[in-house]
């Protein structure tokens, strides 16, 4: 099976696993790795987005935008480790960490370079690679305040290459993704450029870092795959 296909199904895989799943007493804070889960963007209210349509201008790669729905399913990205390395599921994410994020339903990463993004003319941010490989490009660093990456917490994204900031300047989209905002990279930090998690699965830790709540789990069904706000 190839890598492409591979993704198709463990996107779908994944789908199905939301379809059942439920809230149960999950008060973990932090992002782990291997959770799958949706940016919302602070300041326009817009979740971090891709699908199969390439740019017509720029670097010609698959598209990168925010959408206002919160149950589109093409907006579901996975936390991986950086280019090169492994992190263990459910460890937490330090501040300061750098990873990867994969597009569940194409398996390409969100990807940063010295192109120009065709609407704001920023640095263009693209979804890149085949089966969740890549290059250092999709590497981005987690900028926040604390040890953790908490899921309740506004965090930026640097990227590594171009240490531009992912950003959402609210430009919008025509034909043939009408409506969608150009998302892009920025020079400096602001509030254009703060992000925070919502739905997702959340892979839990078999130990909680120090200083977190602790989690209490009546049930073992739930002992590795959680979610909230289906």
């Amino acid at each position: 099976m190839d890598l492409k296909r591979t993704y198709q199904t463990v996107f779908k895989a994944f789908i199905f696993a939301l379809s059942f799943l439920y809230v149960h007493g999950f008060n973990y804070e932090f992002v782990t790795c291997g959770s799958s889960l949706k940016l919302l963007n602070a300041h326009h209210g817009v979740r971090l987005h891709s699908h199969d349509v390439k740019y017509g201008s720029g670097s010609g790669q698959q598209s990168v935008t925010a959408v206002d729905s919160s149950d589109d399913h093409n907006s579901y990205w996975q936390v991986r480790a950086k280019t090169g390395a492994t992190c263990s599921r459910g460890q937490p994410i330090k501040c300061g960490q750098t990873i990867r994020l994969t597009h569940l339903a194409t398996g390409r990463n969100l990807h940063g370079h010295h192109f120009q993004s065709p609407l704001s003319h920023n640095l263009e941010v693209s979804a890149f690679g085949e089966g969740g490989e890549g290059d250092e490009g999709d590497n981005w660093v987690i900028i926040c305040n604390n040890q953790y990456w908490n899921r309740n917490e506004n965090i930026r994204l640097k990227n590594v290459v171009t240490e531009y900031y992912l950003h959402v300047t609210g430009d919008t989209y025509g034909r043939p993704i009408h409506g969608q905002r150009e998302v892009c990279a920025y020079p400096s930090p602001n509030e254009l450029n703060y992000w925070q998690t919502t739905e997702g699965i959340y892979i839990k830790p078999s130990e909680s870092p120090p200083g977190s709540q602790p989690v209490e789990d009546d049930d073992e069904h739930y002992k590795h795959y959680e979610h909230i706000e289906l």
